[in-house]
């Protein structure tokens, strides 16, 4: 199972998915080998300890080592927030917290880590926060990517999504930005700077409601290095403890981060921020212009929801959204357009009078990221998840119509059959093998406009061979019950079933009406050639006319393509031959062609040939083709 979150825009049984379907029986140790964790957002991780605690999940919990250390601020943060603050029934306990954290097994990037005999599960750098990763799993011969959530381009504090070119049956991509193309990163940088710089200019305050993970850290470094180059001296605060706790994880993890912080790591920790503090709750209505981080990011609850109460009617004040807010939040409200009053509940209502701006900080990757993830890892098929389905639909006909690939947007509890490959192991005969290893040529005629040697084209009336080796693997798969596949030649088949071999060979004696023969007959006299020498150079000089890219051998007593042979036949009674009265003139000529089943198509369209050029007067129907063992 990858990933276990919950839904922010609900407070109901909606939050967590419907594990039922997953288990009736609600056996999950049986129905599932592993749970892979992405990162720590709780859209990824909320319903964890609740899954593992309460429902009963009791397998192994794959995630990364910087997950691992922040999960448990993250889920703590929440529960207090549902709980202490907002009179909730507690769905999961502190101690469930650190009882679901101990079935959790850290993994480094690029570390393949086999499960079981069947599964191996490899993590790959994806950018988006601290320790995300997405996962290649792979089952026997089939193998896929699951992204979680990634960011292709790399910002101040993390770097792009990194991943190798993998032979992959599926990849299933987060699509939350599925048709947006976002402009220049140091565009919506400045854009934001001027934005926060005007309103506490002004006198007003400024509200960043962000998790505490991610974006906080992102737009700290932001600011707190805008602030030292203009010499501002207002404050700039952080909420919560938890973000405390989580900049000190991120000086402790500094190998996770991008290559400008790591480089810089030696003279200046670039999360030690100069100009940002902690926030006492005392100060909400303090006078004066301030900055403030407050939690969670889509205003959702806690903090950021109380502050939002408090400054929201203020029209100096300055509502910043740096992210995505899920459908439900106080947070998408705003930005769906410039609401003047938002009802949290029936009882409660907020006039809202404070400027909101909108700018995407987000740290997920946009359309053009997912469509350049895509094309390179050239998966055989594509499920798009976690992404609002009218920009889904755009995204899937993009990814079908420019890389042809089939692309497939499920809505939640769909099931969707994927076709994969199995690769089946066999063992290789030596005669097998051998055979392998002999030349297999093929001879092919050049035009004579394609040979230069003038001395060679003057005296070889016949044109020059191309030969090619073109070698063929021809065998047998024999797969038995209980037995490992096998290849072997034709030849050891035979062995094993003691049978001898069996060709079916197709013969047939056509009459053939020579105009010119009696002149040919009188030249070859001449030199000592007999008629049937004759006849056979006749066919052969009008076959290679007709066929001048085959390579016809004349092999003197018969001429030869493939495993079609044909000669003179000089039998009164062949017993391949029909004829009729007007067939018994002089100038009649009778040929015997042979051939194999394999050759029956080339072999018919020599006699068809034959016919057209005017050699055989009476074509017998194919029904008369008599076959010799």
């Amino acid at each position: 199972m990858f990933d276990c979150g919950m839904h922010m825009g609900y407070d109901d049984h909606r939050r967590y998915p419907d594990f039922s379907l997953i288990s009736k029986s609600r056996d999950f140790d049986h129905s599932l080998h592993c749970v892979i964790i992405t990162h720590f957002h709780l859209d990824h991780v909320g319903a964890l300890p609740y899954f593992t605690e309460v429902c009963g999940y009791n397998g192994p919990i794959y995630m990364t080592y910087p997950t691992k250390a922040l999960a448990p601020l993250m889920l703590e943060d929440f529960r207090k927030v549902l709980v202490d603050r907002r009179g909730e029934e507690e769905q999961f306990t502190s101690l469930h917290i650190s009882q679901c954290m101990e079935k959790v097994i850290a993994v480094d990037l690029k570390q393949t880590v086999q499960v079981d005999d069947d599964l191996q599960i490899r993590a790959y750098y994806a950018g988006h926060v601290l320790g995300a990763a997405m996962f290649y799993a792979k089952v026997g011969d089939s193998a896929m990517v699951y992204t979680g959530d990634y960011n292709m381009t790399p910002d101040r504090h993390l770097g792009a999504a990194q991943i190798d070119r993998l032979e992959l049956d599926l990849l299933i991509t987060e699509s939350t930005y599925a048709t947006t193309i976002r402009d220049s990163k140091y565009a919506r940088e400045r854009e934001f700077l001027k934005a926060v710089h005007e309103c506490v200019a002004g006198g007003g305050k400024v509200l960043i409601p962000t998790f505490a993970l991610g974006r906080a850290q992102e737009l700290c470094i932001l600011l707190d290095d805008y602030w030292e180059r203009m010499n501002l001296k207002v404050p700039i605060y952080f909420s919560a403890g938890l973000t405390i706790q989580a900049n000190m994880y991120y000086k402790i993890l500094i190998s996770w981060t991008s290559q400008k912080v790591k480089e810089t790591y030696a003279t200046r920790n670039a999360f030690d921020f100069k100009h940002v503090h902690n926030f006492d709750r005392s100060l909400i209505n303090a006078p004066g212009p301030c900055v403030l981080f407050a939690t969670p990011g889509m205003i959702s609850g806690g903090f950021s929801l109380e502050v939002f109460k408090q400054w929201a009617p203020c029209e100096m004040n300055l509502i910043t959204l740096p992210g995505y807010c899920v459908a439900g939040t106080v947070g998408h409200k705003l930005m769906s357009g410039k609401p003047t009053k938002i009802n949290l509940d029936k009882d409660t209502q907020i006039d809202v009078r404070c400027q909101i701006h909108q700018l995407s900080f987000s740290p997920h990757t946009d359309s053009k990221g997912i469509m350049d993830l895509t094309k390179f890892l050239s998966p055989r098929n594509v499920i798009l998840v976690h992404g609002e389905k009218p920009k889904m639909v755009s995204l899937k006909e993009r990814i079908q119509s420019e890389l042809r690939i089939p692309c497939y947007l499920p809505a939640n509890c769909d099931t969707v059959h994927i076709p994969s490959t199995i690769y089946v192991k066999a063992h290789a005969s030596n005669t097998f093998i051998r055979s392998c290893l002999n030349p297999n040529f093929r001879f092919l005629k050049r035009s004579k406009e394609d040979n230069s040697d003038q001395v060679l084209r003057n005296t070889n009336p016949t044109a020059p061979l191309q030969v090619n080796d073109e070698r063929v693997a021809e065998g047998i798969l024999i797969m038995e019950k209980g037995k490992k596949a096998r290849v072997v030649h034709q030849d050891d088949l035979l062995l094993m079933l003691r049978q001898k071999k069996h060709d079916v060979q197709f013969a047939y004696c056509c009459a053939a009406q020579l105009d010119n023969l009696e002149e040919t007959r009188n030249r070859d006299d001449a030199l000592g050639l007999s008629d049937k020498c004759s006849s056979l150079q006749l066919l052969f000089k009008e076959l290679s006319n007709y066929f001048s890219g085959v390579n016809i051998q004349d092999l003197g007593e018969h001429l030869q393509v493939e495993s079609f042979h044909v000669s003179v036949c000089v039998k009164d009674n062949c017993p391949y031959r029909i004829i009729d009265d007007s067939q018994k003139e002089a100038a009649t000529v009778y040929f015997c062609c042979s051939w194999s089943a394999a050759d029956e198509k080339l072999a018919w369209e020599i006699i068809s040939a034959m016919e057209r050029f005017s050699l055989i007067d009476n074509l017998p129907c194919r029904n008369s083709i008599s076959r010799t063992n």
